[in-house]
């Protein structure tokens, strides 16, 4: 009887890992949660966002909302790491030779920035952040703060590998990026004129083209 009884309590020992599938159904909650609040945030503005609004447009409890989401702004923060993550496309964009790998980062990133949706949350931030500087923090840190982290260590490892001169990657990642998005920043933030994908694309390897003239291993 007793050798049953053991044996019985080890074929439960597999039915354990069962209890993993909720990770899963919770981290699809929170990312409808976040594409949820994303609405909200663009519609209503930053400072007239409340939690409960956001539960209420989630049909999920504050409860619960609270557990994914600590604070508005720890819900704005993953808006925006959100978004981040179609502004890198993949760590694919950088991959390769540095003058391909530049272009579809640029092309990637000005596809973006030139979306309804992403010209609409740049204009939340920039109208929030003097009265809420923490806003601002958060935007940057988790939009173009991470871009020119993953930028200054692809220039890194390609400069290491000889494909590029470039002894400062950071300030080499600033100057390339500054020169992508500017313009365009400008451009769509006093709801200047549009652009079509043959704009972008010259204005991209224009861009590129003169990060090569100057940190190209043909430029030494």
């Amino acid at each position: 009887m007793q050798q049953k009884s053991v044996r019985r309590r080890s074929t439960d020992a597999p039915c354990a890992p069962a209890r993993a599938k909720i990770v899963p159904r919770g981290e699809r909650r929170r990312d409808e949660i976040a594409a949820v609040a994303e609405a909200v945030f663009l519609d209503g503005g930053y400072a007239d966002t409340t939690m409960q609004i956001v539960a209420a447009r989630a049909g999920a409890s504050k409860e619960t909302l609270y557990r994914h989401f600590g604070c508005k702004a720890e819900l704005f923060a993953e808006v925006v790491r959100r978004r981040s993550a179609l502004i890198s496309g993949g760590e694919d964009n950088l991959r390769g030779p540095p003058e391909q790998a530049l272009l579809r980062f640029s092309l990637n990133f000005l596809e973006f920035l030139t979306r309804p949706d992403s010209v609409c949350l740049y204009r939340v931030v920039v109208a929030e952040a003097p009265r809420e500087p923490e806003l601002g923090r958060i935007f940057f840190d988790q939009g173009p703060g991470r871009l020119l982290l993953r930028l200054a260590a692809f220039l890194k490892s390609a400069a290491e590998a000889g494909e590029l001169h470039c002894a400062d990657p950071t300030l080499a990642a600033r100057l390339f990026l500054g020169s992508v998005i500017s313009y365009y920043q400008l451009s769509v933030l006093t709801g200047g004129r549009s652009f079509d994908k043959n704009d972008i694309l010259a204005h991209a390897q224009g861009a590129v083209s003169l990060f090569m003239a100057r940190y190209g291993a043909k430029s030494q």
